[in-house]
């Protein structure tokens, strides 16, 4: 586990309000025993849609690392099969208008830094990615800065999720592993545990 200070790459725009769990990964993927594999069906039954060229059909957004949302993206279920997904087809951080709490939650816990901005600089950003793919986006957790070319958005991120990035501190999961010693320790400790 390292610290996270800036997330840099492409970006894709995602335009629609409300983008839920559900759509981002269809309730019939959550069968799977591991999260491998999730990256195929990031927003699948979207992406059949032939009415238009869903951007993450896009060829001109392939390997991007940073997706561009609008209001409340991850809503619905706390499926951690969502941000899962979007990570493993590449995506290492997000910024929308807003995000559901249980999704900005299961993203941290991933290493994807969830930042808000307003509806103005949102719009602009995603504008500016859909006239030109190949511009350069760099977000920065310290300070919650994010520039692409020549715009600049200031973004936010809830403090204890900024310091827990800033001070490597992101993954519970990690943090338990690293001082497992002490778990058992603790663990052997509690009379429930040990019996005594």
């Amino acid at each position: 586990m390292a610290s996270i200070t800036t997330v840099s790459g492409r970006a894709l725009p995602l335009r629609g309000n409300e983008l839920d769990t559900d759509r981002i990964m269809p309730a019939r993927f959550l069968k799977a025993v591991t999260f491998e594999g999730l990256e195929k069906h990031v927003f699948e039954d979207d992406r059949k849609d032939n009415r238009h060229v869903h951007p993450f059909n896009n060829p001109a957004y392939q390997g991007a690392s940073i997706l561009v949302v609008n209001e409340n993206f991850g809503c619905g279920s706390s499926r951690e099969h969502a941000p899962q997904g979007l990570l493993r087809w590449g995506i290492k951080a997000i910024v929308g208008e807003s995000f559901s709490e249980i999704f900005r939650g299961n993203s941290s816990v991933l290493g994807v830094p969830c930042f808000t901005a307003d509806k103005a600089s949102i719009e602009a950003l995603q504008s500016l990615l859909e006239k030109a793919p190949d511009t350069f986006v760099d977000a920065r957790v310290d300070t919650g800065v994010i520039t692409a070319g020549d715009l600049t958005v200031q973004g936010t991120l809830p403090s204890g999720v900024r310091d827990a990035f800033l001070t490597d501190k992101w993954n519970p999961t990690a943090m338990l592993l690293a001082d497992f010693a002490q778990v058992k320790a603790t663990a052997a400790a509690l009379p429930y545990v040990s019996g005594f």
